[in-house]
């Protein structure tokens, strides 16, 4: 199963909040051997959010969807939620117990909205404050706000999909080549990737930017068996077209917050 992202807020679009999500889930996905296979960043349109979930739950995809959940007029995600799922927007009756539980005698119908979901749904714990998140499906809503959405992305993961963590493990191997084109190693490229049939090439050219030599990172990504032999096969690529390469070290992967 593929992973998605959906990122929402007109805050986010117009530049007055820098989007801290998308670097922070491929974190926590990688940990755990997974990886992200997309991600959408929306306005807040309650017709792009409902056109855009209307088609993601007719796909397969696990997607983590990051703001729009709250009570005010510019959250629109839980609505839209509904409308594209096609059910009624009710009140949840665990989330309405943890936003009773939080606010007591000053709990409001306003904040009571905060717990309405598609029918159907299951909630998501907050423990930064009390008021849930929900799954609907294979998709799950959290707050836009990160010290409480990656807690509960992390919940989701745990509870939900621990028997896909590590399944396909996956390794990456490069080297900085010199002397050469992208056009140039295409062929080679195609060739190392018709025939080790579970990885993926890449190239990323720098054009010398600060100073440096224009080089292109050459590699592959995928099955840990096919990835040495391929880089061999590149290197010696590299070299029969004219060109030259030099080792390049992969950085390890970041550690997860909380």
């Amino acid at each position: 199963m593929s992973f998605g992202a959906i990122i929402i807020g007109d805050e986010i679009m117009r530049g007055k909040r820098a989007d801290k999500h998308l670097a922070q889930l491929i974190a926590i996905l990688r940990s755990r051997g997974l990886t992200l296979d997309w991600c959408q960043y929306l306005g807040d349109s309650p017709e792009l959010i409902t056109s855009t979930l209307k088609r993601t739950f007719a796909g397969r995809d696990i997607v983590f969807s990051f703001g729009g959940i709250g009570a005010t007029p510019d959250d629109h995600t839980r609505a839209c939620a509904a409308a594209a799922a096609g059910v009624d927007l009710v009140l949840h009756s665990e989330a309405e117990a943890e936003i009773r539980g939080r606010f007591g005698a000053e709990t409001t119908p306003n904040r009571l909205k905060m717990g309405e979901f598609p029918s159907g749904s299951t909630i998501i714990p907050n423990s930064y404050n009390r008021i849930c998140g929900f799954s609907f499906g294979e998709h799950h809503f959290v707050p836009g706000f990160p010290i409480m959405a990656w807690p509960m992305v992390e919940w989701v993961l745990e509870q939900r999909y621990r028997h896909l963590f590590h399944l396909q493990p996956e390794i990456e191997a490069s080297v900085m080549v010199y002397d050469s084109a992208e056009s140039i190693l295409t062929p080679l490229m195609e060739a190392v990737e018709a025939k080790y049939k579970r990885l993926k090439v890449f190239s990323l050219p720098s054009v010398g930017e600060g100073g440096q030599r224009r080089h292109i990172e050459l590699g592959v990504r995928g099955a840990p068996d096919e990835v040495p032999a391929a880089m061999e096969d590149l290197k010696r690529g590299v070299t029969e077209l004219g060109g030259s390469w030099e080792a390049h070290a992969v950085p390890a992967a970041p550690d997860v917050a909380g």
